[in-house]
C-alpha cells in the first residue's frame, strides 16, 4: 500500500517523522542485537579462558556455538536495514514498483562485479555446514598436497571471510572461497610423532627403552598426563639410513597441544639419551613432526 500525501505538512507529519522513527527504532534494535551478541560471546570466551588455565582445550560444540553466534548477529542486523530500508522508502511514499527496474539494473550489474563476494558467501555456508573448523581452532591454509602454507588461530569467522592469527601475532585474513586446502590441527585429537636418530652401533634395545621411560615420565608428571591421550608408543624402527636409524615415538594429545606436549617430549628424550650415554644424530627438519 502507497501512502500518498496532500501536502508537504502531510508528508512531514505522516512521511518523514514516522521514518524517522523508524529508523531510529532499527538502529536501536541492531544495538541491543550487538550487545546481546557480544554478552553471549563474552560469556562463551570466558569459558574458554577457564578450561584453557585448567590444562584443557575447548570443546567443539563450544567453538561451533561462537561462530553460529556472529553469523546470526550478522544475519539478523543484515534483515533488520533491509527490511527498514523497505519499510522507510514505502513510507515517505515511493512507489516500490517504480524500483524493479532500476534495481534489476542494478542487480545484474552488481552480480557480475560481485561473483567473488557471492563466491565467499556460498563457501562460507558450506564453511559452516559441515563443520569444518570453528573460533579457536589452529588451521594451516595451504593449496591443494602441499604441507606448507599459513598456520595460525582462527579468531573470527564469517560467511564472507576467515581470520587467522599467527604464531607471531600476524593477522591474516582469508575470503572463504579462498580456501583451497584447510588442515585442522585442533580437530577432536592430535598426535606428536617423534623420529628420533640413533647410532646404529648403538644397543637399540636399550636406547628404545630409554626413550619409552623419557616419555612415560611425562605421562605420569601430574602437570602433563591432562595433555595425553593415552600411553607413549614405540613403534620401532621407522628407517635405516647410513650409519644410523630412526625410532619412531607416538603420544596423542588434546587438539591444539600438540606442539606444547612435542616441546617437552623432545627436552626429555634428549636429556634421557644424553645421561644414558647415547650419542643421537642432529635432527632434521623430518626427524620430527606433529599432527
Amino acid at each position: 500500500m502507497i501512502v500518498r500525501f496532500h501536502s508537504i505538512n502531510d508528508w512531514l507529519k505522516d512521511g518523514l517523522l514516522p521514518t524517522v522513527v523508524l529508523v531510529l527504532g532499527a538502529l536501536l534494535f541492531v544495538r541491543f542485537v550487538q550487545w546481546v551478541g557480544a554478552r553471549y560471546r563474552a560469556n562463551l570466551d570466558e569459558q574458554v579462558r577457564v578450561t584453557i588455565e585448567e590444562g584443557l582445550v575447548a570443546s567443539e560444540a563450544t567453538k561451533r556455538l561462537r561462530a553460529v553466534a556472529e553469523v546470526i548477529e550478522w544475519a539478523v542486523i543484515t534483515l533488520t536495514y533491509f527490511v527498514a530500508a523497505l519499510l522507510a522508502i514505502r513510507q515517505l511514499g515511493v512507489p516500490l514498483t517504480t524500483l524493479v527496474a532500476p534495481a534489476t539494473v542494478v542487480g545484474v550489474a552488481i552480480g557480475f562485479g560481485a561473483q567473488q563476494v557471492v563466491g565467499d558467501l556460498l563457501a562460507g555456508f558450506f564453511l559452516f555446514s559441515e563443520r569444518q573448523f570453528g573460533i579457536g581452532d589452529l588451521v594451516r591454509l595451504s593449496q591443494p598436497g602441499q604441507a606448507v602454507g599459513v598456520t595460525g588461530t582462527v579468531e573470527q569467522l564469517t560467511l564472507r571471510v576467515t581470520k587467522l592469527r599467527t604464531a607471531s601475532g600476524e593477522f591474516v585474513v582469508v575470503p572463504n572461497s579462498a580456501l583451497r586446502q584447510v588442515t585442522n590441527l585442533s580437530k577432536d585429537w592430535s598426535r606428536v610423532v617423534l623420529d628420533i636418530p640413533v647410532p646404529a652401533t648403538e644397543d637399540l634395545d636399550r636406547a628404545t627403552s630409554t626413550l619409552l621411560e623419557a616419555a612415560e615420565s611425562l605421562a605420569q608428571d601430574d602437570a602433563w598426563s591432562g595433555l595425553l591421550l593415552g600411553k607413549p608408543v614405540m613403534t620401532g624402527v621407522e628407517t635405516l639410513e647410513v650409519g644410523y636409524v630412526r625410532l619412531r615415538l607416538v603420544v596423542r594429545t588434546l587438539p591444539g597441544r600438540q606442539f606444547d606436549v612435542s616441546r617437552e617430549l623432545r627436552f626429555r628424550c634428549a636429556n634421557a639419551l644424553r645421561q644414558a650415554g647415547i650419542v643421537a644424530a642432529p635432527l632434521t627438519e623430518d626427524a620430527a613432526t606433529v599432527q
